[in-house]
């Protein structure tokens, strides 16, 4: 993303907290809480977190650490985001939690940590005017994961057209994919407009039913 690209995806956060408010879903773009839970339930499945380290790319106010909290314990969690507002609210919420940390940086820029696990719930849905963008994004995700990397997309064939959002060929990202991972997974059953997908670093791990 170029340097416009990214000051209009802060823009438009910013005007959705003006009319939403600090700190709810919506600020953050989604349609609502159930929604945003709905895609963390799936994004879950992909492993058992317990006892794992965790970075969440695209983190908001660390939604993703409170649901994963109602099901796992002693994991490692890193939430990184470039809105500073969002990481501002994130800290304020999780002031003296253990192995939890949050920054503020570009992740398509940023040196990211080696974790066991990446998630990267939204992030991949902004417009960009390279094409190649989101997959030498998913690429440098993968790459940082040990285990494996969960993230979600809207889905091309679903989603309306919008100023700022783009949805995805899901077969075509499927290919992408299995260029880098021998074992690649798809959910996309759970919102009309959505899917995720599991990349694999170990073939013999498997996601959670």
């Amino acid at each position: 993303m170029d340097l416009i690209e990214k000051a209009t995806v802060m823009h438009y956060h910013r005007y959705r907290i003006g009319r939403y408010r600090h700190g709810t879903v919506e600020s953050l773009g989604w349609r609502n809480a159930e929604s945003q839970q709905i895609r963390y339930a799936v994004l879950a499945r992909v492993g058992n977190l317990n006892g794992a380290s965790v970075l969440d790319v695209g983190c908001g106010y660390g939604d993703l650490k409170a649901y994963l909290d109602l099901h796992y314990t002693d994991y490692d969690y890193i939430g990184i985001d470039q809105q500073p507002e969002f990481i501002a609210e994130a800290k304020a919420r999780y002031n003296g939690f253990l192995c939890t940390a949050f920054y503020q940086t570009d992740f398509s820029t940023a040196r990211l940590p080696h974790v066991d696990y990446v998630f990267a719930s939204g992030v991949l849905n902004y417009r960009c005017n390279k094409e190649q963008f989101y997959a030498d994004m998913i690429c440098k995700l993968y790459h940082s994961a040990r285990v494996a990397l969960a993230f979600n997309m809207l889905d091309k064939n679903h989603f309306p057209r919008h100023k700022l959002l783009i949805g995805h060929d899901c077969d075509s990202i499927l290919t992408f994919c299995h260029t880098l991972s021998s074992r690649v997974e798809c959910i996309s059953d759970y919102l009309e407009d959505d899917f995720t997908v599991f990349m694999y670093r170990n073939a013999v791990v498997g996601h959670q039913q």
